[in-house]
């Protein structure tokens, strides 16, 4: 074990970049170097058993986060996760307790994934682009049909076996209008926890510009405010959004536990199907392979000098202009995917997202700080 316990996340792909689906704006199936190769079609058992005994060692002890994603990784099969868990127990030591999440499309979810999610007490992220119509304009099978109706299948099972769940929502050019409608719908569903996720496509690996379906910066914005109103007013305690309890973070002195808004990077690699470690899920290239649980131990990966760098290179490399902020605290620059633009003083490294994040920051400030002056008030 560690000398000490350690936060970290990693997005581990044991069926690599393949998936059922072909959503149009996928940034990993067809990029994962994993994806049809001679690797296989999912992790090996020598793989797999040696990234769980190396994670449950990196990570010290106290909870220990093991993510599922893809890709789709149901596509693994039930065996494969049972016999994770089976050595999640094996090498896990007294005191150290083991939580399991999995991202999935949920169009293969049955009941039998229902009795073992909840048996194992998996929490499960589901992809859900909203209504139908909004859903199925992007999240396609490989034959060109909707998937919505599959998707609300999965979802009602894991209901019926009382598996935690929660949405994850892109938000694209398509549905970035009808703010609402989206909120309304989920919330409707009994969805408690609900991320947004907007989709920013660059052109190409260098260009500045971006598809034609991707969200606009000022339009994102004002589709967080106009959520934020809307769940200010009724659902507070209820509903969780995850860019507003970010926000609320910031109330109460705490760190940030979503990776894009932390002052560094580097806390969320992903480890590939064949045991090779990269970055980030958004780096999955061969300049950020750092190397392979197979050669070397986890925890000398995650402290190696060029993932370091990398994580520190989010913050050494902000422009003035992000560092003079007011909401710097509340987002930090944003991911490094997105910083491609250049501030209004040419300086190069702004967000792409920076005017909606601003703006959206901005809105919700004087709620924040109404809690913040209660929550000192009552300490």
């Amino acid at each position: 074990m560690g000398s000490e316990n350690r936060e970290f996340q990693i997005f581990v792909k044991p069926v690599g970049g393949r998936c059922n689906l072909r959503c149009s704006y996928c940034y990993y199936t067809g990029h994962s170097h994993q994806e049809g190769t001679a690797g296989g079609q999912r992790m090996s058992d020598e793989v797999l058993e040696t990234y769980i005994k190396q994670h449950i060692q990196a990570a010290g002890g106290g909870e220990v986060f093991f993510s599922w994603h893809g890709g789709e990784p149901v596509l693994a099969g039930i065996d494969f996760y049972r016999r994770a868990v089976a050595l999640e127990k094996r090498y896990t030591p007294p005191g150290c307790r083991i939580v399991n999440g999995i991202q999935t499309n949920a169009t293969l979810i049955d009941d039998a994934w229902g009795r073992f999610l909840k048996e194992e007490g998996f929490y499960v992220g589901v992809s859900l682009d909203g209504p139908e119509w909004f859903h199925d304009s992007s999240r396609l099978r490989t034959d060109g049909r909707g998937t919505f109706t599959s998707v609300m299948r999965g979802l009602e099972i894991l209901r019926q076996h009382d598996v935690p769940h929660e949405v994850l929502c892109v938000v694209s050019n398509c549905n970035v209008h009808a703010s609402l409608e989206l909120y309304r719908f989920f919330r409707d569903l009994g969805i408690e926890f609900i991320t947004f996720l907007p989709l920013v496509e660059r052109k190409s690996r260098n260009s500045s510009e971006v598809t034609g379906r991707s969200v606009s910066a000022a339009d994102f914005g004002r589709f967080l405010a106009e959520v934020f109103d809307g769940w200010i007013v009724n659902d507070i305690g209820k509903i969780k959004v995850q860019v507003i309890e970010e926000a609320l973070r910031t109330a109460f002195g705490q760190d940030h536990t979503l990776c894009i808004f932390n002052p560094v990077c580097g806390a969320v690699p992903a480890v590939e199907m064949n045991g090779d470690f990269y970055s980030c899920d958004h780096f999955v290239d061969g300049d950020h392979l750092i190397g392979n649980i197979m050669n070397q131990s986890l925890e000398s990966l995650l402290d190696d000098p060029r993932q370091k760098a990398f994580g520190e290179a989010r913050k050494s490399a902000m422009p003035r202009y992000c560092l003079e902020c007011e909401v710097l605290d509340m987002c930090n620059g944003e991911c490094p995917r997105n910083r491609f633009i250049n501030t209004p003083d040419g300086e190069p490294g702004l967000n792409y997202l920076c005017d909606g994040y601003r703006y959206f920051f901005n809105h919700c400030r004087p709620f924040i700080n109404e809690v913040a002056r209660l929550w000192k008030e009552g300490s």
